[in-house]
């Protein structure tokens, strides 16, 4: 066996002192990534899905503003922007800043003597209530117990605050205090209830959100869901009075961010609703529960945070139709609006202009994603940039999690005076460039950053790559647009995007943009297809690629409590009609550690092991929203028992959110495609038939490469005998070290190719004796998280070469007697239901299940 290696990739480089140059070494800034311990974002918090309420309801770093408060006057507004307090006359195109960290400020609400404003500050794994003295600066800390304490809201009197806190439960819950002497005393208004009715995406504990006081101080409107199966919960009014119990004022399935607030008149609610419609508008309605709402606002945007002003001639809220956030001021009688335009910025502290160029290595600009973080350990970016930021982060690596936005090559921005750190990474086929940039004034700061292909063999450029798995819209911050997700795929230097069309609860953000053909968004570089998500949790998730008709409907099944709680169509009907409309039927973000094991989980009825046996699965996200490495077992299984299922890499990016599982293209699949292809429908095909094919990789960093007898994944190998030997070859190229390549036989490793530390690149060739029918596939992984990488771990996997003996299937008894298993408890479970709509829905499911055991019995 010869094994040729290269050195690592990732590039260690020096630092740069804008005038004069100082060189130091970055890397060893760096923890090693052997401690690395990725962890969600203020995961004290135990409320499930945490992706959805850190997006919709956590304030997150907007590059505009994202909630606002008026002064008692009437003539200003505070709100925050950026991780920082503003204060702008509405008359007035200039934001006076009034907070600059340490950490990240958000939910400004004013007193009603106009003195102070409390706020919620994000710092030290922990978002505490802080006090601001508008007249001295100074601020105080109200709370200081580590947990999640936001929506602080003052009563009409000033003397108390509610707010919103996650102490003593881990979960949301309305809280109201005093303070006295500075020190803020609180207790919850109601106490921990547990649901009894079947929730999807919300916790059996019913939780308190969005505080607003009634104007006589007496009682709080908020948002509440006992016995309420989808949403948020429902609009209720509560007394402050011992024994008190809500008041039902609005029945209506909100999704995190209705945020009422009362007139002070005391008799309207303004708030933001999606009812009947794909975004979130503003609506009106009364406190006393018997009006219906009507809309106060229209458009396919989002409108939300709604703030009434003092004299309830106005309301401000918050509006993302340009695609960023931004404030508009709406007369109530006659609808009369204006955008707070922000035309000039007074810095609390100097800040200096910082231009960063990021060009090719022929010196021309070029898309990519970047992370500044200045002096004062903050992230900073241009004013019309997009701030993304991880969902999870080693609290080795440092203070936040990875912020970052996209550029089309040059970024002008502001930051304050000191090391700068710069990161920029496009894509998997570059080098991750570093550079520390000291800032000062009088002088050019300025960054030209060169990034550098990998080394790859010349065989690469038949690769095309893609994610499988993007939500363009999905009730975020921002509003994207197709030609937006273009862009922030081209930056991720990604050839093709797949916009999986789904609902959220009752409202489908993206319907109106599906289309058969791809997107005119789409040009020579980056195609973009909207396809489908059917999203039910009971069958498990499926990616429909390529729909060449419609969307499927309903585009769900088994929601409890509703219309469509039957569990039919389940996810063999829907992949066959799905193949009828030549479409590639994937199952997406697939398990979670440990490997499911049915002998234990009577509840599994995931379908995977059905729909494989009847020959509909075409692909299967090994790379995504879940544990690589446990989703790969179960594939290994079904591979051996004969299915031939491609290898695929999808993110589920919700590519408008501000903190998101992400950037698109985190997890991508690549697919070999040879013949030419030069339109966007040609390549949208040719890449789909690949994919089928089983012609692919799955990563979500390093590049691996094989051929088995000069067969790529998804050839087949005929041998006429057992013990016959085959050869192959293998390639590694990553931007990050690798631990891990390795050659897996039938779901085993035969070969361990030993890298280095710190190694990123080998070549392999060799070759192995067959012994019986089954399939070779080559993969790469490291033991821990990487602080470069904002995934779990590194991981990729070609998909499989099939090798065939004496023309006989592969078999295997022990994963046969798993899937059996596990059908075993599909079958009790559907066999118990009694919400199907007629008979003929059961005996379908049955029949599947017939046929898929059918398949595994013959597989012992």
């Amino acid at each position: 066996m010869a094994i040729f290696f290269g050195v690592a990739n990732l590039r260690t480089t020096s630092v740069l002192q804008l005038g004069s140059i100082v060189c130091l070494l970055f890397g060893a800034m760096l923890p090693s990534p052997s401690i690395a311990e990725r962890r969600p974002v203020l995961d004290q918090i135990d409320v499930p899905h945490n992706y959805y309420f850190r997006e919709m309801y956590l304030p997150q770093l907007t590059s505009g503003p994202s909630a606002l408060a008026w002064t008692p006057d009437g003539e200003a507004l505070v709100y925050s922007m950026q991780g920082s307090l503003w204060r702008q006359a509405i008359d007035s195109g200039t934001a006076v800043q009034l907070t600059s960290g340490p950490g990240y400020d958000f939910q400004p609400d004013v007193s009603p003597d106009g003195k102070t404003v409390v706020f919620a500050r994000y710092r030290a794994d922990a978002i505490e209530l802080h006090l601001l003295n508008l007249d001295s600066g100074k601020i105080t800390a109200l709370t200081t117990g580590g947990d999640v304490n936001v929506e602080p809201r003052w009563s009409p009197d000033g003397g108390r605050l509610a707010f919103v806190s996650t102490r003593q439960t881990r979960r949301f819950h309305v809280f109201v205090g005093e303070l006295v002497e500075g020190k803020l005393s609180a207790s919850p208004v109601l106490g921990e209830r547990e649901s009894s009715i079947a929730r999807y995406y919300y916790s059996a504990f019913d939780h308190e959100l969005n505080p607003a006081w009634a104007p006589d101080g007496k009682s709080l409107f908020f948002v509440s869901n006992p016995e309420v199966p989808y949403g948020s919960g429902n609009i209720v009014q509560l007394a402050l009075e011992d024994g008190a119990e809500p008041r039902l004022v609005r029945k209506e399935e909100t999704s995190w961010s209705a945020r009422p607030d009362v007139a002070p008149d005391g008799r309207r609610i303004a708030y933001a609703s999606y009812l009947g419609r794909q975004w979130r508008q503003l609506w009106v309605t009364h406190a006393d529960g018997i009006a219906e709402p009507f809309p106060l606002t229209y458009g396919d945007f989002d409108a939300t945070a709604p703030r009434w002003s003092p004299d309830g001639s106005k309301i401000a809220y918050i509006t993302n139709e340009s695609g960023d956030t931004a404030i508009r001021i709406q007369d109530f009688i006659g609808g009369r609006s204006q955008l707070l335009a922000v035309t000039e910025r007074k810095f609390k502290v100097p800040m200096f202009e910082f231009e960063l160029n990021v060009v090719d290595i022929y010196g021309k600009p070029v898309s990519a994603r970047v992370s500044i973080v200045g002096g004062d350990g903050r992230s900073y970016a241009p004013q019309d940039a997009w701030l993304h930021a991880d969902d999870s982060y080693d609290r080795n690596n440092g203070r936040f999690e990875t912020k970052y936005f996209h550029t089309a090559g040059k970024a002008s921005l502001k930051v304050p005076a000191g090391a700068t750190h710069v990161t920029v990474w496009r894509g998997f086929e570059h080098e991750i460039e570093r550079r520390v940039v000291n800032i000062t004034g009088g002088r050019d700061n300025a960054l030209t950053l060169r990034v550098t292909p990998l080394h790859l063999p010349t065989e690469w450029l038949n690769w095309f790559s893609a994610d499988v798995h993007v939500h363009m819209n999905y009730g975020g911050s921002y509003r994207n647009s197709p030609a937006n997700l273009v862009e922030q795929a081209r930056a991720e230097d990604l050839d093709m995007v797949f916009n999986l069309v789904v609902n959220k609860e009752q409202r489908v953000p993206d319907i109106a943009y599906f289309s058969p053909e791809p997107d005119a968004a789409s040009d020579d570089d980056v195609t973009l297809l909207h396809s489908q998500e059917f999203h039910t949790s009971y069958w498990g998730h499926l990616g429909l690629l390529g729909l060449d008709s419609h969307l499927l409907m309903p585009d769900y099944s088994a929601y409890p409590g509703t219309a469509a709680a039957s569990v039919f169509p389940d996810n063999a009907t829907i992949s066959r009609l799905a193949h009828e409309q030549n479409a590639a039927v994937g199952y997406v973000h697939p398990f979670l550690s440990p490997k499911p094991d049915p002998r234990t989980n009577k509840y599994l009825t995931n379908a995977l092991p059905v729909d494989a046996a009847l020959g509909l699965v075409d692909y299967y996200e090994t790379v995504g929203f879940a544990d690589h490495k446990a989703s790969a077992e179960v594939w290994y299984g079904l591979l051996n028992c004969g299915a031939r299922i491609a290898a695929a890499g999808g993110t589920d990016a919700m590519a408008n959110y501000a903190s998101l599982r992400g950037p698109v293209g985190l997890n991508r699949t690549y697919v070999r495609v040879t013949d030419d292809a030069d339109t966007a429908a040609e390549r949208r095909d040719r890449w789909i038939t690949g994919l089928k094919a089983g012609a692919s990789m799955a990563s979500n960093g390093p590049l691996v490469g094989l051929t088995v007898n000069d067969e790529y994944p998804g050839g087949e190998i005929a041998l006429a005998a057992r013990d016959e030997e085959v050869s192959f070859v293998a390639r590694l190229r990553s931007a990050i070290p690798v631990d891990h390549l390795e050659l897996v036989f039938n779901g085993e490793v035969i070969e361990s190719f030993g890298l280095a530390a710190g190694q990123s690149s080998a070549d392999v060739s060799g070759s192995v004796v067959i012994k019986e029918s089954g399939w070779l596939l080559l993969r790469a992984w490291s033991d821990e998280a990487h602080p470069m990488l904002l995934d779990i771990y590194p991981y990729a996997t070609t998909s499989p070469i099939y090798v065939t003996v004496n023309s006989k299937r592969p078999k295997s008894s022990d994963d046969a007697e798993y899937f059996l298993t596990w059908i075993g408890n599909i079958r009790a479970a559907v066999s118990a239901r009694t919400d199907f709509n007629n008979e003929d829905e059961l005996k379908t499911i049955l029949s599947h299940l017939d046929q898929a055991e059918a398949h595994y019995e013959s597989c012992r």
